[in-house]
């Protein structure tokens, strides 16, 4: 009896070298290692930098409007946004215009972290060793992929 295992002939649609999903499911995973030293030094997840992202951008927005953007749910979003509240880094409070929605704004500690959080995209750069040019290209690419997707 033979036990050496005959090779497969897949579908080549099926082979996971040509699928698409695979390095960008890889890749996310890795570049977002590669954030975890640099956010550690700030006490920050990569989720709560995204938010901290927007907020310095914004200085206040909605929970949904937070939601919206990220790509998160609420359920995903509170239990941050109440972790960074403990740390006195946002406030959370009710819009008086609508009961319903709930408005993340800075607090001076949190706009604070901004300054420390300026290297991180250049390490990321260097890290990832990409021109410029290409740098930009393939973020438009991969931002109208999410747009097509979304």
């Amino acid at each position: 009896m033979n036990n050496e295992r005959q090779p497969a002939t897949p579908n080549p649609l099926l082979q996971l070298e040509n699928q698409l999903c695979f390095p960008l499911y890889a890749l996310s995973r890795m570049i977002t290692k590669a954030y975890q030293p640099l956010l550690q030094e700030l006490d920050l997840t990569y989720p709560q930098y995204l938010v901290f992202m927007l907020l310095w951008e914004h200085q206040e927005l909605t929970v949904k409007e937070l939601g919206e953007k990220l790509l998160l749910d609420s359920g995903t979003l509170t239990p941050l946004l109440k972790r960074l509240e403990q740390k006195q880094w946002i406030t959370r409070r009710r819009d008086p215009r609508d009961e319903r929605s709930v408005i993340i704004g800075l607090l001076p500690a949190g706009q604070a972290l901004q300054e420390r959080a300026c290297r991180i995209p250049e390490s990321i750069a260097a890290r990832l060793n990409m021109s410029k040019a290409d740098f930009e290209t393939l973020r438009r690419q991969l931002n109208t992929l999410l747009t097509q997707l979304a």
